[in-house]
């Protein structure tokens, strides 16, 4: 018996170490709690800033918010390093867009608008291949960053990145470091180039 407690104490140290050694889940890629809900990925504001938007609208309706407002995009710098080299977005890819306020009153401003510290949420398009059908995924954030469920496919948004997005369901033509890269590569989407060729009209 004794020898079996000493193997123990033995052993024990061992067992420590292997937990110790687990490698921590990759914060640029997506984390779910057990309902199948993302997290909200806290660090983003780490990752590469890709471009951004203001008052940006899909829809046809000329009709404005009543507020201004800019969508800003990043990306994990790892996903963004493939993207460069191979024009595609590697799996486990997060594309997040945060949503903040505008206004052109503050401080010594005059013209033009800036963005405040009004944070309205946050939007991610995801890619994970064994997990979403069609290989992508949109969740959308509360302003305080609450789990997420998946957007249901029967979305708009679904439809919408797949007729117009210019690689990979996603809205490369607005992010102007990369749209080189992928017409460089020649990974731009057929449904794009046929959209965006120059109209033969006079």
């Amino acid at each position: 018996m004794l020898s079996l407690i000493r193997r123990g104490l033995l052993l024990a140290p061992l067992f420590l170490a292997c937990v110790a050694a687990a490698p921590a889940p990759d914060p640029g890629q997506p984390q779910y709690d057990a309902e199948g809900r993302m997290q909200f990925p806290a660090d983003y504001r780490t990752w590469v800033f890709l471009s951004s938007g203001l008052n940006m609208s899909y829809s046809p309706d000329k009709a404005m918010a009543d507020h201004d407002m800019f969508g800003n995009t990043f990306v994990p710098a790892a996903a963004y390093a493939v993207f460069q080299k191979t024009g595609h977005w590697p799996d486990k890819t997060v594309i997040l867009l945060e949503n903040r306020g505008g206004t052109g009153q503050g401080s010594i401003n005059r013209r033009g608008l800036f963005q405040t510290t009004q944070y309205m949420g946050a939007e991610a398009h995801v890619k994970d291949d064994a997990r979403f059908r069609g290989g992508w995924a949109f969740f959308a954030f509360d302003a305080a960053g609450a789990p997420a469920r998946e957007i249901p496919h029967a979305a708009s948004c679904y439809a919408c990145h797949q007729q117009h997005a210019a690689v990979d369901t996603t809205f490369v033509q607005f992010y102007p470091t990369l749209l080189p890269t992928a017409t460089r590569l020649k990974t731009l989407s057929p449904s794009y180039l046929a959209e965006s060729a120059p109209s033969s009209g006079h």
